[in-house]
């Protein structure tokens, strides 16, 4: 990819996947395990997800701000998250992630409309 925001956007879209198991997949698969087992377990996951986050954010930071960068990552965290609850952990899908995506893409809109 020749692009560096598709490149950076590819980037966190795998470093999130990572964050969120890392963050999240031990309530359903370690539950029974002591807390510091899964702290152990989640250090591990976190690995990866640094390995796509530092160079996706050092990419998009070629030709977005900071601050472009941090809404871009909250939109695919949320993007990332709620599948992951719905299907993963199997928590019912609320409509308060509707207000939470409406009120992100208000953040986006004032973030990137100096770019549109």
């Amino acid at each position: 990819m020749n692009n560096p925001i598709l490149t950076s956007i590819s980037l966190l879209i795998c470093s999130n996947v990572f964050m969120t198991f890392a963050w999240y997949a031990h309530l359903k698969e370690l539950h029974s395990k002591p807390w510091f087992i899964a702290a152990l377990v989640s250090w591990g996951i976190a690995l990866f997800e640094y390995l796509f986050q530092v160079p996706g954010n050092r990419i998009g930071y070629t030709v977005l701000s900071v601050g472009q960068l941090k809404v871009m990552q909250e939109v695919i965290t949320l993007s990332v998250f709620v599948p992951f609850s719905v299907f993963y952990l199997r928590e019912p899908l609320k409509l308060d992630y509707l207000w939470a995506g409406l009120c992100l893409l208000m953040a986006v809109y004032f973030m990137f409309r100096e770019k549109m």
